[in-house]
């Protein structure tokens, strides 16, 4: 007997929202900036892509250095990855 295992795919929108409903802090990959991340939680975001963090802070990865920034509005087109770095909320 073999049992198969069904793979589903998951819409990046779905992901993202998930983040938002758990209140995950996520880290952010910049476009064109490979030393600067910026970390938060995600309130808010469109169709586009566009992000709306609390609490979110530049991090510098060559210096080491972070700066909180507060509340953000992170456009779609600067981002190009999206990880959770904390465990979800309960």
């Amino acid at each position: 007997m073999s049992s198969k295992v069904q793979r589903i795919m998951v819409q990046p929108i779905n992901l993202i929202f998930r983040y938002l409903q758990q209140r995950s802090t996520v880290q952010i990959w910049l476009y064109e900036q490979l030393d600067t991340r910026i970390e938060g939680q995600i309130i808010g975001f469109d169709e586009f892509m566009n992000l709306v963090l609390d609490n979110a802070a530049e991090v510098h990865v060559k210096k080491g250095t972070r700066k909180e920034v507060g509340r953000i509005l992170l456009k779609g087109d600067n981002i190009t990855l999206i990880q959770s770095v904390t465990a979800p909320a309960s």
